[in-house]
């Protein structure tokens, strides 16, 4: 008898249930699926579309989700978490990607973890091969250690003093400068991106990371100038359960970069979290995080027809 039921997801109830799925899941030696922060982090950021959200979908067994189908961004981009002893459902999660989510943006692509073999195989009974391919690094604590300086003329700003302004304006030069202009340019925003002065304000205030149940602000770490300005913020989410240092995001401004501050920051990361039982940080995919100990290579398979 079929012992699993579906439950498509709700973001008013089901983040946590998203959560404790990807957190069972992923294991420091396993890492066969997205960590837990991805999704979430996604679902609270102002840049994800979250009108098909109702498409993401869970597998229950009981009260407890076995396997979920999400995308991030675009929502043809579709990522697959599988608990480990049901991968009965590998054929049914593929076919229900395939069917239910649309190609507004682009081919439609299964991003697939090389070491999430039964989904794989899956997705290659139904016609899909990978076409594509992104590695990104890990630094793992228990091979190296991240003691870079902070440099003179700098200095950490911690979480209880923060002005979250600041980090709003940190982390919209850190990305968006060169593309929409100055941080309070409402005009150019407004009348070419199409949106409001108070659209705006609202999402450079959540930086990205807009308030969300798992997320540790407390161990973001800030560097700020002479001057009081921040020029170098990396946001952190601590997954006690994993030992997991989930690193995000991670931006300098322009004109203090190459100045070692990313990898000040990193190292302050490592003296805070490594006395907690930290295993692994991740990083990102440019050469950056190779030259500085990331030595932990994921690959993540883009699978299309």
């Amino acid at each position: 008898m079929y012992r699993y039921t579906t439950k498509q997801f709700q973001i008013m109830t089901d983040v946590g249930l998203a959560w404790d799925l990807m957190t069972d899941s992923w294991g420091p030696d396993e890492y066969n699926c997205s960590a837990a922060p991805f999704f979430e982090y996604a679902v609270s950021s102002s840049w994800l579309n979250k009108d098909y959200l109702y498409l993401d979908r869970f597998w229950m067994e009981g009260d407890r989700a076995v396997a979920f189908v999400f995308y991030e961004q675009p929502v043809c981009k579709i990522h697959f978490i599988l608990r480990p002893g049901h991968e009965v459902l590998a054929d049914e999660m593929i076919r229900y990607a395939e069917e239910a989510f649309p190609e507004l943006e682009g081919q439609r692509t299964f991003v697939l973890n090389q070491k999430q073999t039964v989904l794989r195989e899956a997705a290659e009974k139904r016609g899909y091969r990978p076409k594509d391919d992104e590695t990104w690094r890990m630094f793992d604590f228990r091979t190296g250690k991240l003691e870079y300086p902070l440099p003179e003329g700098f200095h950490f700003v911690m979480h209880r003093d923060s002005d979250p302004l600041k980090i709003a304006k940190c982390l919209w030069d850190g990305f968006n400068s060169e593309e929409l202009g100055p941080f309070q340019n409402w005009d150019v925003v407004t009348h070419n991106g199409g949106r409001s002065p108070y659209e705006l304000y609202h999402n450079v205030l959540k930086c990205g990371l807009a308030p969300s149940p798992h997320a540790t602000y407390e161990d973001e770490v800030i560097i700020a100038n002479a001057d009081g300005e921040y020029v170098c913020y990396s946001g952190m989410w601590w997954v006690e359960k994993n030992k997991l240092a989930y690193m995000e995001p991670l931006c300098t401004v322009p004109a203090y970069q190459r100045k070692g501050l990313a990898t000040a920051a990193l190292s302050e990361h490592d003296r805070r979290l490594r006395p907690r039982g930290a295993v692994l940080m991740t990083g990102g995919g440019n050469e950056f995080y190779r030259k500085i100990g990331f030595g932990v290579e994921v690959c993540e398979l883009y699978y299309m027809k």
